[in-house]
This record gives structure tokens, sequence and C-alpha cells, in this order.
């Protein structure tokens, strides 16, 4: 997830204040991105099947039956890797409950960033955010039971964004505009 957009209108007196909480967003973000690639590796290897597996396979695990929260119906996935202990090939059957579990971590820093950044948003700020909900964007945001883990965990409603691998970029490229034409 690139960033968490909690919906306002920006203030022009306010924009600096406001881009310091977005950056402090992105960095933890994009960090926890990269550990929920890597736990998912680890946890095929060590805890549960003794399975190798790369990069691609972890990331792929996680988009197609990677989770959250609890879902109403488990999913399944073959996963390909090398045996740790026989140095062979093997295929396991992974489901989305031990993607939860292998997931549970990283999701919890996130949630942890997102408790981070309302406890330093000025009240104004705060109370819309409580009104209008967070908005989740960036491809992060696509993993499934995210939005559910946030609200539970804030108890502020949460939703992904329509376009949300795109429309950071193309909100920024908007702002930008407005913000020529005021300067």
């Amino acid at each position: 997830m690139d960033f968490i957009y909690m919906k306002e209108k920006i203030v022009l007196e306010q924009k600096q204040n406001h881009f310091k909480m977005q950056e402090r967003i992105i960095i933890q973000k994009t960090h926890n991105i990269r550990i929920m690639r890597e736990t998912c590796s680890h946890y095929w290897r060590g805890k549960k099947h003794n399975l190798l597996i790369g990069e691609r396979t972890a990331e792929d695990i996680k988009i197609r039956i990677g989770s959250c929260f609890p879902q109403a119906q488990a999913e399944t996935m073959d996963v390909r890797g090398r045996n740790l202990v026989t140095g062979l090939p093997k295929t396991v059957t992974v489901s989305s409950e031990e993607t939860e579990e292998a997931l549970r971590e990283p999701t919890l820093q996130i949630v942890e960033a997102v408790h981070s950044v309302l406890e330093k948003t000025p009240p104004e700020l705060a109370a819309d955010v409580a009104d209008r909900g967070i908005v989740l964007t960036g491809g992060g945001s696509l993993l499934r039971g995210l939005e559910e883990l946030i609200e539970d965990r804030t108890g502020i409603n949460t939703m992904t964004a329509d376009e949300p691998m795109t429309c950071v970029a193309i909100g920024t490229g908007k702002f930008v505009v407005v913000f020529s034409r005021k300067t």
C-alpha cells in the first residue's frame, strides 16, 4: 500500500503538515509490503512445510489466496518449491488461513502505523477521518481482509479506492495542476 489517503480537502495553509504525515505513511507501507513478501517466503520455509520458495512464488500466493482477516470460505493453492530436507522438488497445498497466519506480523505493523498516524492527526482532520473513513490505495490495499482488519482494530470505516493502483498518481497530477494555478 503506497499510503493511506484520509479523505480531506487539502487547504493550502495546512499542506505542509498534511504532506509530512503522508510521507511517514508512504515509508511505512513500502517497508511493510517488502516484509510481507519476505514473511511468506520464510513462513513456508521454516514454520510449516520445509519448503523453499522464491520471491515471485510468495508474491503469487499473496495475490491469489493471501488474506489477513478471517474469510467466509477458505481458498487453497498448490505451491511448488524445493524440499529443504531432501533437496528435491515438492508440491504442497497452501490455504488462505495459512497466509493469514504468515502475514499476521506485517499486517499488524500496518495497523500500528495507522494508529500512530491517527494519534498525531490534528483534531479537525481526525473528525473528518472519523466521519468519512480511511481509503486504502496501492497494491497492498488489494490484500483480502485488509479493510476489515483496519476497521476492526480502529473502529473507523475503511474502504479501498476504486482504482487503487493509479488513483494516487492521478490525484497528485490534479493537485499539481491546481497548485500551479494558485502560485
